[in-house]
């Protein structure tokens, strides 16, 4: 057909009328294009008989998704995502309780026919090594039945009603081990933050089918050093979460700050409380008990896991997951070991990360490069190997009671036990770094005394952070990675004492807990304390090894505070976290101190006053500092190993 053909064809199909016998079909039909029951993120079950909803073919799945409602022993039911593996069974469970969505858990925003379509690479992993993942809404969070309540007690003074985590954690291996086919029987818990927290609730009175936990980051002690307070000061960054988890079911109201900077949004609201009630957060219920337990009560000691299974034998094996820069439950799972390493079933393992990062990538931490895949190893080769002896019954791995990344070398240790060095309990001692006159740090003991002195003003608080600081979980934020700052900026300021060592001749090699020994007054009634121990690379990098704080009315007694004598020098002793880390030669050892660290705490008034969340205008004052060097004087104790 020549082209002119071809045209004049073309030409007279569309003058042509439409045959009679093939009428035109409508494009618009009753119900639209979309099928009624499809759902992408949640492929047919086609193990059931159960009407599949429309979705992409399931051949070549590798996985088969099924949701199920968990019966508790009040007729409460719990949402239950399971992903099984396809192929010849039966599997091991494992078991994960979270507030934080078992449907987003498990499609990562997309679908697709491999586990790391929808997993993270933690779940993706043990799908592929023969797990079941069952993934569960804790009560009262999105498809879960019953009301939620933020770390919920235990049943007790403090939750009269006949279910707990520990409960809900019962009944759902029960159920599993009783109702899902492909299951050989045996359970583990599993879980990162709160889903550590629900895993640990687990052992409190375990189901003879649970034979292992992995509690990651866990929070264990929400006064002392996880989440909401560390050492009495209170976290008001986390004011945000509090609202995100208990503001409704679904958590999907999204937390607007006022501004981008959240030093600037807190500043100008004074106290913590206020800042809240701006927000609305003060109606919700889990806020006002905050601010009516601000001391280490009985409300935080009934609550504090550490002190809870310390009480009771463990016997299921454990490993616990610390992280050394963990920006969130940084005190967690180490001091959960110490309460719990009488027993051979507990076993700790610390790697390099921020908070849940061994769930991921962990090539690097910022500009810290490990060389390999530090999470990735960890699970291959510690995690899996430890399930797989527990739960698949394979030849003993021989874990060891302690699996620790050891900071500078870049090297995976095994150890007998944790922590090497430490305070008290260990046949190591600490090794005393002295501040001394002229701004040193010096590993001699001073003989002149020579208080170095700055003003706390609560109107221009030290950020912790160089500004703008974003909120924690807004987009773009580095809130992961803030323990990891650059603390040039903070040297900068009149407000900061900055001590330091020359450079070191030699490796310095930290594994515990380092001891602050600090001797400071102040001119105010109220104080808190912030230590830094940095190491000073070699390009200027001060790279934080360990920071906390201290409120200082908590000095003698957390249950009990008490104002602080005017002007005289009084001793505080608190712990900073535990560390794995070597000190390069070359590199300089810096302690810095301060009397705040906003917006990440909120502002000590410097006056005492009996409840620091609802502190007048009047009560904000700025107090003369002083720190005490020379005989007799400040310290940080080194946990220094050979």
């Amino acid at each position: 057909m020549t082209l002119r053909d071809f045209v004049a064809f073309a030409l007279a199909a569309i003058a042509a009328p439409l045959s009679a016998e093939t009428p035109l079909q409508p494009a618009v039909q009753p119900g639209g294009d979309i099928p009624q029951r499809f759902d992408a993120r949640r492929p047919p079950d086609l193990s059931t008989r159960a009407q599949p909803r429309f979705g992409p073919a399931q051949a070549q799945f590798q996985y088969v998704r099924r949701e199920v409602m968990i019966p508790m022993r009040d007729a409460v039911r719990l949402y239950t995502v399971l992903i099984i593996p396809k192929g010849a069974g039966p599997f091991p469970v494992v078991l994960d309780r979270t507030p934080y969505s078992a449907d987003i858990a498990t499609s990562q925003g997309r679908l697709g026919p491999l586990p790391e379509n929808i997993l993270s690479p933690l779940n993706a992993e043990l799908v592929r090594a023969g797990y079941i993942l069952a993934i569960q809404d804790v009560r009262g969070k999105y498809r879960s039945e019953g009301d939620y309540v933020m770390n919920r007690p235990l049943r007790g003074p403090l939750n009269r009603t006949a279910v707990d985590h520990s409960t809900d954690a019962w009944d759902t291996i029960d159920w599993l081990v009783r109702n899902v086919p492909e299951s050989n029987g045996r359970v583990g818990t599993i879980g990162t933050s709160y889903d550590g927290f629900a895993a640990l609730m687990s052992l409190v009175n375990p189901h003879p089918a649970l034979k292992a936990s992995v509690p990651i980051n866990p929070m264990v002690d929400g006064w002392k050093g996880d989440d909401w307070f560390h050492n009495g000061a209170f976290r008001q960054e986390m004011i945000g979460y509090v609202y995100g988890q208990t503001v409704n079911r679904t958590s999907q109201p999204e937390w607007f700050a006022s501004r981008d900077d959240d030093y600037s949004a807190f500043l100008g609201y004074r106290s913590a409380s206020r800042y809240a009630r701006a927000m609305g957060v003060d109606r919700l219920p889990f806020w006002k008990r905050l601010t009516e337990h601000p001391d280490y009560d009985d409300f935080w000691r009934e609550q504090a896991l550490d002190r809870v299974l310390r009480a009771r034998p463990l016997t299921v094996p454990t490993m616990l997951v610390g992280s050394q820069w963990d920006q969130e439950d940084i005190y967690g799972a180490t001091a959960l070991f110490q309460a719990l390493k009488a027993s051979p079933n507990a076993h700790l393992a610390l790697g390099p990360w921020y908070h849940g990062q061994v769930n991921s990538v962990a090539v690097a931490l910022g500009p810290l490069s490990w060389g390999t895949d530090t999470a990735r190893w960890f699970r291959q080769k510690v995690l899996i190997p430890f399930l797989d002896e527990q739960l698949k019954g394979a030849r003993p791995t021989h874990t060891a009671r302690v699996t620790a990344f050891e900071v500078g070398t870049n090297r995976w240790r095994r150890l007998d036990d944790w922590p090497q060095a430490c305070a008290d309990g260990c046949p190591a001692n600490l090794t005393p770094l002295y501040l001394v006159p002229g701004r040193q740090a010096s590993f001699v003991a001073p003989a002149v005394q020579d208080p170095d002195s700055y003003v706390s003003d609560p109107a221009h608080p030290v950020p912790y952070r160089a500004r703008p600081d974003l909120p924690p979980f807004a987009p773009n934020s580095s809130w992961r990675l803030w323990l990891i700052d650059d603390q040039r900026f903070a040297e900068a300021r009149h407000d900061v004492l900055t001590y330091s060592t020359p450079p070191l001749a030699r490796a310095f090699h930290l594994a515990g807990t380092p001891l602050v020994h600090l001797v400071a007054s102040t001119s105010g009634t109220d104080s808190d304390w912030v230590v830094k121990l940095i190491d000073v690379r070699q390009d200027g990098y001060e790279l934080p090894i360990a920071m906390d704080i201290m409120r200082g009315r908590y000095r003698t007694d957390p249950a009990h505070p008490a104002p602080l004598q005017p002007n005289a020098p009084l001793t505080y002793e608190f712990a900073l976290p535990q560390v794995d880390y070597v000190i390069e030669p070359g590199h300089r050892l810096m302690v810095q101190v301060q009397s705040s660290w906003f917006p990440l705490y909120d502002r000590n008034p410097q006056t005492f006053v009996p409840n620091i969340f609802f502190a007048k205008r009047r009560d904000y004052r700025a107090a003369t500092q002083r720190v005490f060097t020379g005989p007799g004087g400040t310290w940080v104790g080194l946990p220094l190993v050979n």
